[in-house]
């Protein structure tokens, strides 16, 4: 529970557990003064969008959840905000049990209770690190939407609200909505787990060519993800045209992906693959749209899946779904990506015991 991050600041003085408590005794549900449900929240002065309406969860569906079947990287949507480094971090988040209940605290606790509707509050808390330290940053309920619909970061079920939360948080912090626009993967993996991040120009070390080159960066890479650390990989885009352009090989320029595996695939079936044991470094990644596939070697329908036997298949999880996950050899990956952020994850941040560390 809380106990163990008796570290953690909280953001603006505004205590959580004093503001609900308060909510519970008056009946009301929590408004928060400081990023209130107005255009302000949305945008930076003098920029009016679309007629936006602020609903709750209630509002929006029957039977509002933080989670339905859990959390994955799957959950995740693009809104109109060009946040797909956001949303990117998030899936990165949610495919590490350790981090994302880091940044979701007792989550248990803020889940809806339908056996309890009136301990209902309609207000969060999530943490995040800023300048050196973990800040516990409060909101209300409240999101924007237009024609009943999120219009920002959604989830798969329309009753599943972590991400469209955890993003109202992080817009607060960011001072609205319309200053996610264009951020960088690398600041939210950090602000998601005091961690370290590293960026990899892929161009320019021509790891494309250099197998040597790239096969260090891989092992690096297969450290970073088996030791809890968050990975993403983007194509840079040098014109605005550019922005989000689609490629022929399905990719898009401008755009952050999450790296959401990174293994040693044994190919060939049965003894033979056993003791032959060719290998193949590959990287499994996601488009925050979830949707639109790589359509290259190793896309979800290609034959050369069939080089792998079925269970090896069902160990990585191979789908044929469009559902925005695919999997690349990591030479293809230098090949096509320009850029790769690891974020490692100081070990100390994450077992953190609730005592200050003096660096």
């Amino acid at each position: 529970g809380s106990h163990m991050f008796s570290c953690v600041k909280p953001y603006e003085d505004q205590n959580y557990s004093a503001l609900r408590r308060d909510c519970r005794r008056r009946k009301v549900l929590f408004e928060d003064p400081l990023f209130p449900a107005t255009d302000d929240s949305l945008y930076y002065k003098g920029t009016p969008g679309p007629a936006v309406r602020w609903k709750r969860p209630k509002g929006i569906c029957e039977d509002p959840r933080l989670f339905v079947d859990g959390i994955s990287s799957h959950d995740l949507h693009q809104g109109q905000v060009g946040n797909c480094w956001f949303v990117a971090a998030c899936s990165s988040l949610a495919s590490r049990e350790s981090l994302w209940q880091k940044v979701i605290p007792d989550w248990k606790e803020q889940e809806w209770d339908p056996e309890k509707p009136n301990a209902y509050a309609g207000i969060f808390h999530f943490h995040f690190w800023r300048f050196g330290e973990w800040v516990d940053v409060v909101i209300d309920d409240r999101l924007p939407t237009v024609n009943n619909q999120l219009i920002y970061c959604h989830s798969n079920s329309r009753n599943e609200f972590w991400c469209a939360l955890v993003e109202k948080a992080y817009a607060k912090l960011a001072g609205c909505y319309q200053a996610l626009d264009g951020g960088n993967t690398a600041d939210a993996l950090v602000d998601f787990t005091g961690g370290v991040s590293e960026p990899i120009d892929l161009t320019e070390g021509d790891f494309a060519n250099d197998e040597t080159k790239r096969n260090q960066l891989f092992e690096r890479m297969l450290k970073v993800h088996s030791r809890g650390g968050l990975i993403s990989a983007s194509i840079k885009a040098v014109t605005a045209a550019d922005m989000e352009a689609r490629l022929a090989c399905g990719l898009v320029k401008g755009h952050a992906y999450a790296v959401t595996d990174v293994r040693k695939v044994r190919l060939g079936h049965g003894l033979l693959a056993f003791f032959k044991s060719e290998k193949l470094d590959m990287i499994r990644l996601r488009n925050p749209w979830g949707e639109r596939e790589w359509n290259g070697p190793w896309s979800d329908t290609s034959e050369e899946w069939q080089k792998v036997s079925k269970s090896e298949r069902e160990k990585m999880g191979v789908t044929v779904q469009d559902d925005g996950e695919f999997w690349m050899t990591f030479e293809d990956v230098c090949r096509y990506f320009t850029d790769i952020i690891k974020c490692r994850v100081i070990l100390e941040n994450l077992y953190f015991q609730g005592h200050h560390h003096h660096h």
